[in-house]
């Protein structure tokens, strides 16, 4: 093998433990952004749901 390329590969591996570690953190907080915003949706569904029930029985 090129001596400049098993340097080069030597250097990429030696942080392949970060990146992964990185991206898999990324990963995580997307998937928990995705759960907060989910249940505040359905949250807000159900008070719509309640304000329409509401007003409907006003008329």
């Amino acid at each position: 093998m090129d001596p400049v390329l098993a340097e080069i590969y030597s250097t990429v591996l030696g942080a392949a433990p970060f990146v992964i570690a990185a991206y898999a953190l990324i990963f995580l907080v997307l998937c928990g952004y995705v759960v907060f915003i989910t249940t505040k949706l359905k949250r807000t569904e159900k008070k719509l749901a309640a304000l329409e029930e509401h007003v409907d029985a006003l008329k």
